[in-house]
């Protein structure tokens, strides 16, 4: 699957289009404000790459990334999501997104909500616990000591081990939480949220989150 549909061009998913692009993977890339704006990222990024809106991306996506925030997911188009990997990477930030009481309650997860909004698609949680300016950087070779590892969860094992793979791929061990209900304890506040840690520690700050 060598297209990806990127939704959001703030520092996540224009880094993450850098990363893509240069392993060899087309991209079309959205934002909210419209594909004229991109022009300058999608010129430094190359023939690989190319700007449309939020619908046009989905399209031709063979598999997404949702990187936005919150308070944009009912914008987000659904239906040319539909049986498609989708890789969300958002965090809550109130201050920002406004309260969401579900959220506030702990009555679900931000992946469990974008997954409610693109019904038909597979979501997998991924890069939300890693600074945008470290994901080109700190990866290294498999096998590495003390190699970085990042969380994801998802409801299909097929969605995290594409992930393990992609992580992988960016020099990343993978340490797998468990479903999307279980993701809240790698978002905001929590122990492994935005530090270094290979797969031991990370484990082991999973396990120290609190709800």
């Amino acid at each position: 699957m060598s297209t990806v549909g990127i939704i959001g061009a703030g520092h996540i998913g224009s880094t993450l289009a850098t990363g893509l692009v240069a392993r060899g993977y087309d991209v079309v890339i959205a934002n909210s404000r419209g594909p004229e704006t991109l022009a300058d990222l999608v010129e430094a990024l190359g023939g690989r790459a190319r700007a449309a809106t939020a619908a046009e991306a989905a399209d031709a996506a063979e598999w997404a990334i949702v990187t936005i925030p919150l308070k944009g997911l009912d914008d987000v188009p659904v239906e040319p999501f539909a049986g498609k990997i989708v890789l969300d990477t958002c965090n809550y930030y109130w201050e920002r997104d406004g309260r969401i009481a579900a959220l506030d309650a702990k009555q679900t997860t931000t992946s469990q909500l974008v997954q409610q909004h693109l019904a038909g698609a597979t979501v997998v949680k991924a890069f939300n616990h890693i600074r945008s300016d470290e994901i080109l950087t700190d990866g290294t070779p498999a096998g590495t000591a003390d190699r970085r590892a990042l969380a994801t969860s998802g409801d299909d094992p097929d969605a995290v081990a594409f992930v393990t793979a992609l992580y992988d791929d960016f020099g990343y061990d993978t340490v797998n939480i468990g479903s999307l209900s279980d993701s809240w304890r790698v978002e905001r506040d929590q122990p492994a949220y935005v530090v270094r840690q290979n797969a031991e520690q990370l484990r082991a700050n999973l396990a120290r989150a609190q709800r």
